[in-house]
């Protein structure tokens, strides 16, 4: 039980403070929990495509398997289940009316992926590797889930620049994870001093993010906005 708590503690600390971050319109409860069940349903489909495309992996070296890994294995497939599931729960939802929105969906349903991902680990390693994924694994998982949902609350937003910000939801967040997941993966001790200063500047980079959406007065809900413009 202690090990359960450990696990999903972070993930519950997370979704409450992002929940309490949008101030217009609060989500209705019942689609956040559908966003969190997709997040943990497309666990599923993901070690499925995971193992497929490790039975692939070519030999290019020590460098380049962990490139493969971390960027194609894990980062664009994980970010690519996440992008599916998040644009066909949310993206022709009615409550969907703020840029903000887009960042607590996509971190709830992130959230959903990586409670379960933490379990796991967790109960294979103990309480030291609840404590150092609590600090980065699960920070990062939200951290890739709100700059996806910044560029899909852009593109819900702002028809006109769609494509381009719904390419943006995919492929930053892809890149994120890969870079994250390649200084660990690759071994090289030079890039290890790297990780807790990149795992700061994703820290800076979310809750600039969150901050420009949720504080900022020109980002307020689309009625308001367009009563403003009459």
């Amino acid at each position: 039980m202690a090990i359960l708590f450990a696990s999903l503690a972070p993930v519950f600390i997370i979704l409450f403070y992002i929940y309490f971050r949008d101030k217009y319109d609060k989500e209705p409860l019942g689609l956040l929990g559908k966003a969190i069940f997709a997040g943990i349903l497309i666990v599923i489909p993901v070690i499925f495509v995971e193992r497929l495309l490790m039975s692939q992996m070519p030999s290019i070296g020590k460098v380049g398997e962990a490139a493969y890994h971390a960027f194609v294995v894990a980062g664009f497939t994980e970010e690519l289940f996440k992008f599916l599931a998040l644009y066909l729960l949310v993206w022709k939802s009615p409550c969907f009316n703020e840029q903000f929105d887009g960042i607590v969906y996509a971190v709830f349903l992130s959230l959903g992926f990586a409670g379960v991902e933490n379990v796991l680990y967790v109960m294979d390693g103990g309480m030291q590797t609840a404590a150092v994924r609590a600090l980065t694994a699960v920070p990062a998982h939200a951290i890739f889930g709100i700059t996806m949902g910044y560029y899909l609350g852009v593109a819900h937003m702002y028809k006109e620049m769609k494509g381009k910000y719904l390419g943006l939801a995919l492929l930053v967040p892809i890149v994120l994870h890969g870079l994250y997941d390649f200084i660990l993966m690759v071994e090289i001790g030079w890039l290890l001093f790297l990780f807790i200063p990149y795992v700061i500047v994703l820290y800076t980079m979310g809750m600039r993010k969150i901050k420009v959406l949720s504080d900022s007065s020109i980002f307020k809900p689309v009625e308001e906005e367009d009563q403003d413009q009459l």
